[in-house]
């Protein structure tokens, strides 16, 4: 694995099957999730098929999503929606309500991987000064969000959410400018979406993140509360 470390909890993610999961089953303690953030590993409940029951499972997919600063841009229709917006954009102030969201959202009530034991897992992690949020406002009211997990000078996009159109856009777009101000290096999506492509994500192979997020882990950036944005 070169650079890279072996996990204390999991299977080397290298050794992940061809859709990428490392492994079943475990617990969302903090210790856990940071031995897995720290090696390219990420939870992702999935359904039991013909049950109701979610079961904890551990993806390292191979390509892997990123975004690269030099490759991001903003879609020329949102340029148009955001311009002379009054939405208010804030950091870590609204984190619980934002992973709410996420699991809330539109149809996402009973059909989310965000489940409650998911929902307290990264509250905790938030706590602890590792889990954060951008938070999209309109007169005070919650209308989108954006939530995920630093691990030095990486930071790994979990979810977003919004209640009304373009809101979760610009949390993303104010959540990288954010990132890359505060020294950030490597973006993990994880999974490429036609949405996040219209942005300029692309996908790398898993050994090349692997090899990068060595790196980055030892990197320090600060993500704090002070967040702006610009067209």
């Amino acid at each position: 694995m070169g650079s890279q470390s072996v996990p204390r909890y999991f299977p080397r993610p290298d050794e992940a099957d061809a859709e990428g999961l490392v492994a079943v089953g475990g617990i969302l303690e903090p210790e856990v999730l940071l031995d897995a953030y720290q090696h390219g590993i990420f939870p992702w409940p999935v359904g039991v098929e013909e049950t109701d029951e979610m079961v904890l499972a551990w993806w390292s997919p191979d390509p892997r999503a990123v975004i690269e600063f030099d490759d991001f841009h903003i879609p020329r229709r949102l340029r148009s929606t955001l311009k002379g917006t009054r939405w208010e954009v804030s950091a870590d102030e609204r984190f619980e309500e934002v992973i709410e969201g996420c699991s809330q959202a539109g149809d996402r009530v009973g059909n989310t991987w965000i489940t409650p034991s998911m929902v307290e897992a990264y509250c905790r992690l938030h706590r602890m000064g590792v889990a954060h949020s951008v938070e999209v406002s309109a007169r005070g009211r919650l209308i989108g969000g954006i939530y995920g997990v630093a691990i030095g000078g990486m930071f790994a996009a979990e979810s977003m959410f919004f209640y009304e159109s373009g809101a979760s856009k610009l949390a993303l777009v104010a959540l990288i400018q954010h990132l890359r101000s505060g020294g950030f290096s490597l973006i993990d999506i994880q999974q490429m979406t036609t949405h996040l492509l219209s942005f300029g994500a692309k996908d790398i192979p898993r050994d090349l993140f692997l090899d990068r997020l060595a790196i980055a882990r030892a990197e320090t950036a600060l993500f704090g509360r002070d967040v702006h944005w610009r067209l």
